[in-house]
C-alpha cells in the first residue's frame, strides 16, 4: 500500500490550498479515504472523509463549508479543497486508508499547510 500527498505549501488568510493523494495497492474504490491533520503539540485529528459507497462525505466541523474532499476512482486519488484559510489549519496533513477489514491503518508521509501573514 503506498500513498503519496502533494500541494500543501504557505498561503494567506483566506487563501486556498488543494491537496491530492494519490494511492496504490489496494482496492480503492471500496475503500474509505481520510484526511487527517496534525498541529504542533497537538493530537492528530480526523479532518474529512469521503466513504466508497455512494461519496458520502463527513467533516470535522470547524471545516465545514471551507474544506470540500472528493475522489476519483479511476486514478485513485482523493482530494481536499481547502478554501477559505485560516492559521489555525497550519498542520501536517495526511491521507488515510484502512485494511479492508479495518485491522489496519495505511498513512501517506504527510503534507505541510501553513497559513500565515
Amino acid at each position: 500500500v503506498k500513498l503519496v500527498e502533494s500541494g500543501g505549501g504557505l498561503v494567506q488568510p483566506g487563501g486556498s490550498l488543494r491537496l491530492s493523494c494519490a494511492a496504490s495497492g489496494f482496492t480503492f474504490s471500496r475503500t474509505d479515504m481520510s484526511w487527517y491533520r496534525q498541529a504542533p503539540g497537538k493530537e492528530r485529528e480526523l479532518v474529512a472523509t469521503i466513504f466508497s459507497y455512494y461519496g458520502t462525505q463527513k467533516y470535522l466541523d470547524s471545516v465545514k463549508g471551507r474544506f470540500t474532499i472528493s475522489r476519483d476512482n479511476a486514478k485513485n486519488t482523493v482530494k481536499l479543497q481547502m478554501n477559505s484559510l485560516k492559521p489555525e489549519d497550519t498542520a501536517v496533513y495526511y491521507c488515510h486508508a484502512p485494511s479492508l477489514d479495518r485491522a489496519t491503518d495505511y498513512w501517506g508521509q504527510g503534507t505541510q499547510v501553513t497559513v500565515s501573514s
